[in-house]
């Protein structure tokens, strides 16, 4: 099993990476079918018109995500990574005015998104909660092609084939072969024992079966140059966040309140967990204002992780960023067997599947950065997911705010706190972290679709929107 760093640290933009992120790279590749898929074509007729149809969790909460913003971005190719913010709404504007898309290399497509684009909270797609159908029409509306797409967490998106092969096992990353195939924790622990090795330098070989050491390199620094310039711009902002909630910024005014205190030497026993917070606040403030963020391994998730290595660069004596890559591979390591074995979707786990396993993987990380074993280092991740068990996902409004980012401010402190229990052990302990994914799983299969990012239960409807 492999799933590279790069599959789950990812450059987007807000609120969600399976709300906007995913819809928008569905819209792209729809683009790529109706130019060069193999489809049969009749004889003289030409995509003259696009509808898309957005389903399940999509439908309930695609407003407030910017789903069908992500969607009509993604119609006129622009993509998560390098799209600027700043040219958003002019280009929505231009799109609603002209009533087409024209995406670059396509000729222009007939396209209302007062018409075109659907929120159908009816009729659920049977592959996954976060399903997309796209159609093309010819110049009489006749339908030429259609396809649909999911959209299953930290922005991947499978079509329907796809999706079939992932349950089947039959996956391509499945197939790809690699120094260390580990599938699950146990297989993992006993592959570092025979080799040796840490988790990062298993995580790192698996890696460079891809890509250079060069590729792989400076592929990490530029995601931890990401996280820092989102956590910068976070703790340089204020205002009222989008949405219609009225919730304010609160990361800049409580980090010039903590630096002034930091700098007058003013006592402050809960100092590790104000920073904490602080930094995570900052990152998911500006993913709910549709800033540039880094799945980690969601959107809805960002600020954990960063919010935990800020601190230990801040806290950790010892602390060099150089570093940080055992870190990001650790974490990749145990992101990506969470993901194999249960899911990191929202609209499938609840929040546990995003916050939890956002705090997992940085308690494992930072055990790794701390000298913890490997048998400490998964001691470590499971802690911080067994402590987000049952944990819901209901957005208030839909957005991407209440409860989400004070949310991420607890998983940081729950991760540090995890790896904190883990070093102090020798690694050994009752439940192990595959028990604990493997519970996750379960308790998002069994869990009421209304607590699995719809916004129909929870705190989305016992709090009075104003």
């Amino acid at each position: 099993m492999f799933l590279s760093v790069f599959d789950l640290f990812k450059i987007g933009i807000g609120p969600s990476s399976s709300h906007t992120m995913g819809p928008m790279v569905a819209a792209r590749r729809f683009l790529d079918e109706v130019k060069s898929g193999d489809w049969p074509r009749p004889a003289g007729t030409e995509v003259a018109r696009i509808s898309v149809s957005l389903h399940g969790s999509l439908a309930f909460t695609g407003t407030g995500h910017a789903t069908d913003r992500a969607v009509i971005l993604g119609l006129q190719s622009f993509s998560p990574e390098t799209i600027d913010p700043d040219e958003i709404e002019p280009a929505l504007q231009a799109i609603a005015a002209r009533k087409m898309v024209a995406p670059a290399g396509h000729p222009p497509y007939r396209f209302d998104p007062q018409t075109d684009l659907v929120f159908d909270r009816k009729h659920p797609l049977p592959g996954h909660a976060n399903g997309m159908q796209f159609c093309a029409y010819d110049a009489e509306d006749r339908l030429l092609l259609r396809r649909v797409y999911y959209s299953i967490g930290g922005g991947f998106v499978v079509s329907e084939e796809e999706l079939q092969g992932r349950k089947s096992g039959s996956g391509q990353q499945d197939l790809l072969a690699v120094p260390y195939p580990f599938a699950s924790a146990r297989e993992m622990l006993d592959m570092a024992t025979a080799s040796n090795l840490s988790i990062a330098e298993m995580k790192r070989a698996n890696e460079l079966a891809t890509r250079s050491e060069e590729e792989l390199d400076t592929g990490i620094e530029h995601i931890w140059q990401a996280m820092k310039a989102c956590v910068a711009r976070g703790l340089s902002q204020d205002g009222e966040l989008p949405g219609g909630l009225k919730v304010q910024r609160r990361a800049r005014r409580l980090f010039e309140k903590m630096e002034d205190d930091w700098v007058s030497n003013r006592p402050n026993p809960l100092a590790a967990n104000d920073w904490l917070s602080v930094y995570a606040m900052a990152v998911n403030e500006e993913n709910a204002a549709g800033g540039r963020v880094v799945t980690a391994p969601t959107n809805g998730a960002a600020g954990v992780i960063p919010a935990v290595l800020h601190y230990w660069i801040r806290f950790y004596p010892e602390a060099e960023e150089r570093q940080i890559h055992d870190f990001f591979l650790t974490a990749a390591a145990v992101g990506g067997l969470i993901k194999h074995n249960a899911s990191i979707s929202g609209a499938e786990m609840g929040c546990q599947g995003e916050v939890g396993s956002a705090s997992a993987m940085a308690a494992a990380g930072l055990a790794a950065l701390m000298g913890g074993t490997p048998m400490q280092v998964e001691n470590a991740a499971e802690i911080a997911l067994e402590h987000h068990l049952g944990m819901t996902c209901d957005p208030v409004g839909g957005l991407v705010q209440v409860p989400c980012i004070e949310r991420n401010a607890l998983g940081a402190v729950k991760a540090v706190t995890a790896a904190s229990l883990a070093l102090k052990g020798d690694g050994r302990h009752l439940v192990s972290l595959d028990a604990a994914v493997e519970t996750m799983r379960q308790t998002g299969v069994d869990m009421n679709e209304r607590y699995k990012e719809t916004s129909l239960g929870g705190l989305a409807v016992n709090v009075i929107e104003c």
